[in-house]
């Protein structure tokens, strides 16, 4: 789901910046940030610049951020979030503060802990497919055409 917003024309054309970062269960805020930092500047720079590459001073790197963001309406998902801790979410969200006016952040988890941490909007639940729609979709991505016809048996 979070995806085919990521992806949609409109969402294209709203912001003016969009990242998607994979943040899984090992979660750096050093790392993060700095995955942040090259996303934002592929966009804009043709090279990295700046000290984001070499640094491993936390401040350096959020200032980084925040200067390659400044007035930058900006979409930003965080995908597959599972750490619980609030420190470090505010390490990381601090560098994200400059960024335009209608910036947004979306956060994807199956871990509630994390939605609630978040803040913000009420979560999203997505409710587990029906039997039916689970077979249309392995069809429609396994078949030809959705046509099953020709295995009957996996019916």
């Amino acid at each position: 789901l979070a995806q085919l917003v990521y992806n949609d024309t409109r969402i294209r054309n709203h912001f003016q910046l969009r990242v998607w970062l994979c943040v899984s269960q090992n979660f750096d805020q050093m790392k993060l940030t700095r995955e942040t930092i090259e996303s934002v500047a592929s966009e804009f720079e043709s090279v990295v610049s700046g000290v984001s590459s070499v640094t491993t001073n936390m401040n350096l790197l959020q200032e980084d951020l925040s200067n390659k963001l400044k007035g930058k309406k900006f979409l930003l998902v965080l995908d597959d979030v599972w750490n619980e801790d609030p420190e470090k979410w505010d390490t990381y969200r601090r560098s994200l503060v400059t960024g335009g006016k209608g910036s947004r952040i979306v956060v994807t988890t199956r871990n509630k802990n994390v939605g609630k941490l978040m803040g913000g909007m009420d979560p999203y639940y997505l409710n587990q497919l029906s039997d039916s729609d689970c077979w249309y979709l392995f069809r429609s991505y396994a078949f030809v055409g959705g046509n099953s016809s020709a295995r009957p048996n996996l019916e």
